[in-house]
């Protein structure tokens, strides 16, 4: 009896696919570590965080591997409609979030920017990723199996993630050379995976807000800026107070994927602190928006940050943050907070602000 020509590639795929449990357990811890690196992403702007960015797009595209193997095994249960159950449906839901997941940031590593409403193409990306959470967690809970030792046997273990790694980070620096030979707008994006936005001034770039975040125009005639805190003098300022007094050239990184270099001119706030008179003890300075936003820097930092009243020569727009918003270097343009009317000294930093970032602006 001859074997068929296809009995040798079946034998060798048998040979290198990784126990049931082995693929369902490691496809549900790529996908926390996609989500855990991905939500801390959003909190690095400075070029010595690229390893986290990398190591989220390399464990990406192992997750491709692993759904393969995953898919060959329960292809017959999911396209054979006699076949289904109840947890069916929730599968190919859970299916179609990784498969969105997985193609929507392939395409914008290629530089894909298709607008979809508000949305980039890189929201909509993190939109699938943090439906596909409850998702796969709901669909483990309805065929949980813990794993047994012989279906992570060390050596064979050890290998098997080795080379789902390395073959990630192949086919991820791949990607990166075909960016660069063929010129696709891919090749400009930032370590943070962010495009370019080129020109100057308001008009050259987005306006976007962090959730619901979106006041009514400020009148400069009526706003005030108030220094308070662990200062001995409380300080406020009016908006002809605070003619600008220093420029700066600084990169603007969004985390709905783009990113401008622009000229920026305001007041320095370590020169608002030196006027109000730091208390020691001191550690943080938080700035608060009008709508409630707000976030915190380390003191020493915020000494050197900038609030700003101008961009690219001209006046903030009111979608940029006028009268004045926080120009913060190596900061993610979430952090940058927006229509500024507090600036508060610290003696602790202010952990309730990933709150807040989530429920300002909504009446």
């Amino acid at each position: 009896m001859v074997d068929s020509p296809s009995t040798p590639v079946r034998s060798a795929l048998a040979a290198v696919r990784p126990p049931p449990r082995f693929v369902d357990w490691s496809i549900f811890t790529v996908v926390v570590l996609e989500a855990v690196s991905g939500l801390v992403s959003f909190t690095v702007g400075s070029p010595a965080g690229w390893p986290l960015f990398w190591l989220h797009r390399i464990l990406g595209l192992t997750l491709v591997a692993l759904l393969g193997f995953k898919f060959a095994r329960v292809r017959h249960r999911v396209l054979e409609t006699e076949r289904w159950r109840p947890s069916t449906l929730l599968s190919i839901l859970t299916v179609i979030a990784a498969t969105g997941a997985i193609a929507t940031g392939v395409l914008w590593t290629f530089g894909l920017d298709v607008g979809l409403s508000y949305w980039t193409l890189l929201s909509v990306h993190v939109g699938f990723g943090l439906v596909l959470v409850p998702l796969m967690v709901w669909h483990l809970s309805t065929r949980f199996r813990l794993p047994k030792r012989r279906d992570f046997d060390r050596r064979r273990t050890t290998l098997e993630y080795a080379a789902l790694l390395a073959g990630g980070a192949l086919v991820y620096r791949t990607q990166e050379f075909l960016n660069r030979a063929l010129e696709t707008p891919g090749a400009d994006r930032r370590f943070t995976g962010s495009q370019p936005r080129e020109g100057r001034g308001n008009g050259s770039f987005p306006v976007t807000s962090w959730v619901a975040d979106d006041p009514d125009p400020i009148d400069p005639s009526a706003w005030t800026l108030t220094i308070r805190g662990e200062v001995e003098t409380p300080l406020e300022y009016s908006y002809d107070e605070l003619a600008p007094t220093s420029d700066e050239r600084a990169l603007l990184d969004c985390t709905s994927g783009w990113y401008t270099v622009q000229r920026w001119r305001g007041i320095r706030v370590g020169d608002l602190l030196a006027a109000a008179d730091v208390r020691d003890g001191a550690a943080f300075v938080r700035f608060v928006s009008v709508t409630g936003y707000r976030w915190s820097l380390p003191l020493e930092e915020a000494r050197e940050a900038l609030l700003a009243t101008h961009v690219g020569g001209e006046r903030l727009s009111h979608g940029h943050g006028a009268p004045m918003r926080l120009v913060a270097p190596g900061r993610r343009g979430f952090q940058w907070v927006k229509w500024l009317e507090r600036v508060e000294v610290r003696r602790r930093s202010d952990p309730a602000q990933w709150v807040v970032t989530l429920v300002s602006g909504f009446d």
